[in-house]
């Protein structure tokens, strides 16, 4: 059963990807135990993030997405921050498309929504193989690079 969601987009002319696409990407990661998901995707530039990041995880940078679980399964609600500067510096330095990172840390947001963390080994390898395969169900290659690119291409969306 295909959960219900709610997704609010705070600029959605700034991101590049399309309010279907983000939608798509959000209902293939939410959980099993998911019935209703309230999402919020917000942009900030670099100044709000640190301060964000500063205050809610001790971190005094900026980064490219912070979760706020608000609500937890069945009845999720959440709000995933991306700091766009930082995605778009970071998607140029490991010289990946733009659209496809920022695809991997809506994915990643996601799933610590839903509950999931990369905190010790076995949370970090479980994480990252969701990603994986959600990511593939819509052409990206493996973001951590460690997949048979061939591979990855057949999948579909």
């Amino acid at each position: 059963m295909t959960p219900r969601l709610s997704l609010h987009l705070t600029d959605p002319s700034g991101l590049p990807l399309s309010r279907p696409r983000i939608r798509r990407l959000l209902l293939a990661s939410l959980h099993a135990r998911c019935r209703s998901a309230d999402i919020t995707v917000a942009t900030v530039g670099r100044p709000q993030s640190r301060r964000l990041n500063r205050d809610h995880r001790g971190e005094d940078h900026a980064t490219n997405i912070l979760t706020f679980a608000l609500e937890p399964l069945p009845r999720l609600a959440a709000d995933l921050v991306i700091c766009l500067p930082v995605v778009i510096t970071e998607a140029r330095q490991q010289g990946k498309p733009l659209d496809h990172h920022l695809a991997h840390l809506i994915v990643h947001g996601a799933l610590h929504a839903c509950g999931m963390d990369h905190q010790d080994d076995e949370g970090a390898t479980a994480m990252e193989m969701r990603e994986r395969l959600i990511l593939k169900r819509f052409r990206i290659p493996d973001p951590y690079g460690t997949l048979d690119p061939i591979e990855t291409s057949h999948a579909t969306a």
